[in-house]
């Protein structure tokens, strides 16, 4: 049985071409069974690099800008290739979105693609039969499975074996330079290292500039054939609103987002930010729904097809909505708050009008946008004190594997931070990952000083460009283009810069009043720690399992969160680095009063003890004071602490952070006195959450006092 046949029309034989135009040919009835329609044609650049591929085994760069079709190179050559007789194509491919669009895709040509990734684990079995039955045209893998032992050690070496085509989608992902740089991608050009037979490779992407290009070329290696276009998108009429402050600019979309074509994505810096705006926008009778990072698998894919289909206005999203959706009708992106950079934004615009004449694309930057790109800026860097604390920890190359969370025990690093610490220190050569863990390889490694100063300067670089584009001094088309290194940047013509604008500036007071309300609104859960952190016991805490319910506290409240619409903007300015202690503001107040008002507690709370502070202690005891005052219960005092152990800095993970306050405080025997006798809950007073083993380790002081139960406020939580 022909196994390929079914790849393109009746006449395209598997026999290789003798002439350029034959190729053409066979590649035209490919691209016109992929799209479906029968006058279909390439766009320039799209079959030279189906050529390359196809006819000179060739290496190719794709720079074209989104909706240009790059996915049909790919698809069209696969099926060019598997009728000659090669192998499966392997694509590597950095989000499930962009997968289960492709899979679609490849299916309409009659290409046989599956995906395999944490959401499709348990059908690897099946996709591994499928191979071995030559039954998969295209693999799609995430970056991050390559470094899977079973699949690098089992699978991969029969795939590159065979494969016919490796595809690196999003090869910007590969650069330094690049705006969404993933250790995982430099594992790529390893890969290619590796081969030990040539093999056409293609590589694209729609955001990157010339030092991105030339990164890119350097791995893929030798005669790369690089073909860039214009990124001019002549369906979007881009255009930038600054209001005086959040409230302004959710009444706008209140207002105003109704209006806009079809249905969309507005984008958000944080999380907070994406669900609260969702919400506002529903209680407004617009159809809305968040979509972040915290979103379940099955969730994304129903929103996903929810606003494909146009049963939601918008989705409001962070960038976990982003490269790889496709929606050729999409309406209009709005952006509430302002991604770092230029390129970063014109990739996210770029799911906007890719199959239709016109789209509204519309930014409202925010004042808060700077310290969120810094907080993030940061986050991203390595940190060689902590890089070499989990080398020492791994030790000698022939040590046992560590998991991720018995290094997490045995280093002060949150399990995000050292997830990203582990694949730079691998795609560096000095740890491995093998079946059970880690393992250091012994390879030297050193933190390369000059090569992140040099990224942290281009990214500043990059937030300036970003705020000219705000301030609109040119065509903002043109900017970005400009940013990316596109020769054929020109004033668009469309943009509010260009024809002045093209959205509205103001907003009613109804609409004001409705986004006042909801950014108002206070009242942020805490909810308990349930559960000891794994490795504690060996940071000298002689706890581990599960919390008792009768050292637990109960759930909590704070006003907000920093990162919130609300009242966030007043509580980073309380928190500020270098801001002064101080009495809690008048403004506040109300924020507190309403948070405790709408606090749905079993039992109201009859008296009030504040958490000892050496940084805060005006801030935490005037809440407390402001709080028994107008709840009318009685300020019983402060707990004691140990002046002789340090105070615990920001981040790190659970471990390090309960042995840095355990046994820090304690009940005098006044206070414990009064808390023993307390007919109901104590309110516990704070002034900032960050990983709540503060609050943990105080209220289980409390109750082994014998405070019947313990309810934990504070002003503020990290997020």
């Amino acid at each position: 049985m022909d196994t390929h046949s079914h790849l393109a029309p009746e006449h395209l034989s598997p026999a290789h071409p003798t002439a350029a135009h034959s190729t053409h040919e066979q590649s035209l009835a490919v691209l016109r069974q992929l799209t479906g329609a029968p006058a279909a044609e390439f766009h320039p650049g799209q079959f030279e690099a189906i050529s390359a591929l196809v006819d000179g085994g060739r290496r190719a760069l794709v720079v074209q800008r989104t909706g240009w079709g790059k996915s049909a190179v790919y698809f069209v050559a696969t099926a060019l290739l598997r009728a000659r007789g090669a192998g499966p194509t392997l694509l590597v491919s950095p989000l499930l979105a962009l997968m289960r669009d492709q899979v679609a895709a490849a299916e309409r040509a009659g290409v046989r693609a599956a995906a395999i990734n944490s959401a499709t684990a348990e059908e690897w079995n099946e996709i591994e039969e499928r191979l071995a039955r030559d039954e998969v045209d295209v693999l799609l893998v995430s970056p991050e499975r390559l470094n899977n032992p079973r699949f690098r050690e089992q699978q991969l070496p029969g795939i590159l074996a065979r494969m016919g085509l490796l595809v690196i989608d999003e090869a910007h992902c590969i650069s330094d330079w690049g705006h969404d740089f993933r250790p995982d991608y430099r594992r790529i050009a390893a890969l290619l290292a590796s081969l030990e037979r040539e093999l056409p490779v293609l590589a694209t992407t729609a955001t990157a500039n010339a030092r991105v290009v030339a990164d890119v070329e350097e791995q893929l290696g030798n005669d790369v054939l690089t073909l860039r276009g214009s990124l001019a998108r002549d369906s979007l009429r881009l255009g930038s609103l600054t209001l005086p402050s959040a409230q302004a600019r959710l009444a706008w979309l209140v207002e105003h987002l109704k209006d806009l074509p079809g249905s969309g994505i507005v984008y958000t810096l944080t999380v907070s930010a994406a669900e609260d705006t969702a919400l506002l926008l529903r209680d407004a009778g617009i159809n809305a729904a968040a979509y972040t990072g915290r979103t379940d698998t099955e969730e994304r894919e129903r929103l996903e097809n929810a606003l494909k289909d146009n049963e939601v206005k918008a989705l409001i999203a962070t960038s976990a909505l982003g490269m790889g959706f496709d929606k050729p009708d999409l309406g209009f992106v709005v952006h509430l708050g302002a991604p770092s950079s230029p390129v970063a934004y014109y990739q996210q615009v770029g799911r906007a009008g890719r199959g239709s004449a016109n789209a509204d694309v519309l930014l409202l930057p925010g004042a808060e946008d700077a310290a969120i790109w810094r907080y993030f800026a940061t986050a991203s860097m390595p940190d060689p004190e902590r890089a070499a604390a989990v080398l020492e920890a791994l030790g000698s190359p022939d040590s046992a594997p560590l998991s991720t969370p018995a290094l997490e025990a045995r280093v002060d690093l949150r399990r995000t931070q050292l997830e990203l610490l582990l694949k730079v220190l691998d795609v560096d050569g000095a740890v491995r990952r093998v079946s059970g863990g880690w393992v250091a390889t012994g390879a030297p490694w050193q933190y390369d000083t000059e090569r992140y100063e040099r990224i942290a300067a281009a990214r500043e670089a990059e937030q300036s460009a970003m705020i000219a584009y705000e301030r609109g001094a040119s065509c903002r088309m043109e900017l970005l283009q400009q940013e990316l290194d596109d020769p054929t940047a020109t004033p668009c013509g469309r943009c509010d810069v260009c024809a002045g604008p093209w959205y509205p500036t103001e907003v009613t007071g109804a609409a004001a009043a409705q986004a006042s309300s909801r950014l108002e609104s206070s009242g942020v859960p805490i909810e308990p720690r349930g559960q000891w952190p794994t490795g504690a016991d060996r940071r000298g805490v002689p706890v581990k399992g599960r919390i008792t319910v009768t050292e637990r506290a109960e759930t909590g409240r704070v006003i907000a969160r920093l990162t919130d619409l609300g009242w966030g903007g007043t509580l980073r300015e309380l928190f500020a680095a270098g801001a002064q202690d101080q009495d809690l503001p008048a403004a506040l107040i109300p924020a507190i009063l309403v948070t405790l008002r709408d606090w749905p507690w079993e039992e109201r709370p009859v008296g009030v003890v504040a958490m000892p502070s050496l940084s805060r202690p005006r801030l935490i005891t005037s809440t407390a004071a402001l709080i028994a005052e107008r709840g009318k219960l009685p300020l019983l005092g402060t707990l004691d602490f140990d002046l002789a152990r340090p105070a615990a800095g920001p981040g790190g993970n659970s471990a390090f952070r309960l042995a840095s306050v355990w046994d820090r405080w304690s009940v005098s025997p006044e206070l414990a006195a009064t808390v023993s006798r307390a007919p109901g809950p104590l309110l516990l007073v704070d002034d900032f959450v960050d990983s709540r083993w503060s609050l943990t380790v105080a209220s289980r002081t409390l109750k082994l006092a014998g405070a019947p139960a313990v309810l934990p406020f504070a002003l503020a939580s990290v997020g």
